[in-house]
């Protein structure tokens, strides 16, 4: 127990596989219920100059629901792997992709964890700057983000089982559940629900269900640095799976009705709205900041985790330490608010990866053993074809990026698919092809091997 929250990359023992299925839902419950989650829900319906995607409300919900069955099942099967490999994620990758090549989504993922960190970090500050304001009269939002910025890392210090065990099985997701009680009353009292459903808005399903699914994709790479503590294989299955999905379709439809029952003009003034709704509001939205640290600490633990991957050497309460610090300076220095496009960013990386992951996975009559892990090529390059075909696909239906990059993939005239928006096809491209170049290669080893007989 004692080595566990500074194990590294290797596998994990069965001494230290704590972690039952009760345990991680209430981990992956807790890391679903987020202010962000709830933001995110926001911007469904928020219009464009704000900021969202103007999704009437009925166009909403149906990409929240489809997108959450979908994106769950995924991350479930994420954790299935990840425990059963008993290895963090960017380790896990270098079975599908080789030793070096598993650095490249490294990187990726640590630039994901500390930009998701410093949105973290500001939406807490947010909220309890706003309700600092409402209670006593002043904000000081610099403060905040640097007093959660050291939560953060205290709490990435106690490693995810003295996480468990220690803030959330006493605390946390109790407080958390009377809370989203009231705030969904809260944001239905003295509104016309058949109003709202029958508001104006944009049915472009398929924008929200990518939006929708990118939020939830984007935890894959983060999912076996914790189910890999699991007793059972399908405690983690379960415990991922099950567990962020229970929170997710309430969280998000509670956003979209917020900002439209209450007029929200942008994202952040939903907290001030919140906050401004009476006592009772002020507590429910003190619980929700307060237990928003713990998405801080996932992405603060997940982003030291990675870098192990690329600096092993490197003790892991260091490299925590110094992302949290990161983190923290930059919530200080960039104003973060709108983060619609990078999370469509983050889903044209991370969707295709998955489908790569997956594929190879099955192709490995769904084990991965350590020798595959640790002991590979360098680069598997059909593989990271694979994925790279995947990514350029979701980019040419759905460009998202730096402006340079998308007039470049603008001038190749996209045109999206009647369907699937731009998730469901870069997955089915990337889990595709790696069956089919892995098929390629596998043949050609074998008549190389028979050859030489």
């Amino acid at each position: 127990m004692n080595d566990a929250p500074n194990w590294g990359i290797e596998p994990v023992p069965e001494r230290l596989r704590l972690l039952g299925a009760l345990d991680g839902v209430l981990l992956w419950a807790n890391l679903s219920v987020s202010l962000l989650v709830i933001v995110a829900g926001a911007l469904l319906v928020l219009p464009g100059d704000q900021g969202g995607l103007g999704l009437a409300l009925p166009s909403a919900f149906a990409a929240i629901v489809a997108a959450s069955l979908v994106g769950n099942a995924l991350l479930g099967v994420g954790g299935l792997i990840g425990a059963r490999a008993r290895v963090p994620a960017m380790v896990l990758l270098r079975a599908p992709l080789g030793q070096r090549g598993s650095l490249l989504p490294s990187v990726l993922n640590i630039a994901q964890c500390l930009g998701w960190s410093v949105f973290e970090l500001i939406i807490i500050a947010t909220g309890a700057s706003a309700l600092s304001q409402q209670v006593f009269g002043f904000g000081e939002l610099a403060l905040w983000k640097i007093v959660f910025g050291v939560v953060a890392t205290l709490l990435a210090l106690m490693g995810p089982v003295g996480f468990v065990r220690r803030y959330i099985r006493k605390f946390a997701i109790w407080v958390v559940i009377a809370s989203l009680i009231y705030l969904s009353w809260w944001s239905l009292d003295g509104g016309d629900v058949g109003r709202l459903w029958d508001q104006p808005g944009d049915h472009a399903f398929w924008a929200g269900f990518d939006f929708v699914l990118a939020s939830i994709i984007s935890w894959t790479p983060l999912v076996a640095d914790y189910t890999r503590f699991s007793r059972r294989d399908r405690d983690g299955l379960i415990g991922a799976g099950l567990g962020y999905f229970l929170p997710c379709i309430p969280l998000l439809g509670l956003g979209a009705v917020i900002a439209l029952s209450r007029h929200i003009g942008d994202a952040p003034g939903l907290l001030t709205a919140i906050a401004a709704g009476g006592a009772a509001s002020i507590l429910a939205l003190l619980a929700l900041t307060v237990d928003e640290s713990d998405e801080a600490f996932a992405n603060v633990y997940s982003a030291a985790i990675s870098l192990q991957n690329v600096l092993p050497r490197v003790p892991q309460r260091l490299l925590v330490s110094a992302c949290a610090a990161t983190a923290t300076v930059g919530a200080l220095l960039i104003d973060l608010r709108n983060y619609q496009p990078f999370l469509f960013l983050l889903g044209s990386f991370f969707v295709p990866l998955f489908g790569v992951l997956l594929a190879d996975w099955l192709a490995s009559a769904r084990n991965y053993s350590e020798q595959r892990i640790f002991h590979g090529p360098a680069w598997r390059l059909n593989t990271i074809a694979a994925w790279i075909a995947g990514f350029c696909l979701y980019q040419w239906l759905a460009p998202v990026g730096p402006s340079w990059w998308t007039r470049i993939v603008e001038h190749t005239d996209p045109h999206p698919l009647p369907w699937g928006g731009a998730s469901l096809p870069s997955f089915a491209a990337a889990f595709a092809l790696t069956f089919v170049l892995g098929f390629a290669a596998r043949t050609t080893a074998r008549a190389g091997d028979t050859a030489r007989s």
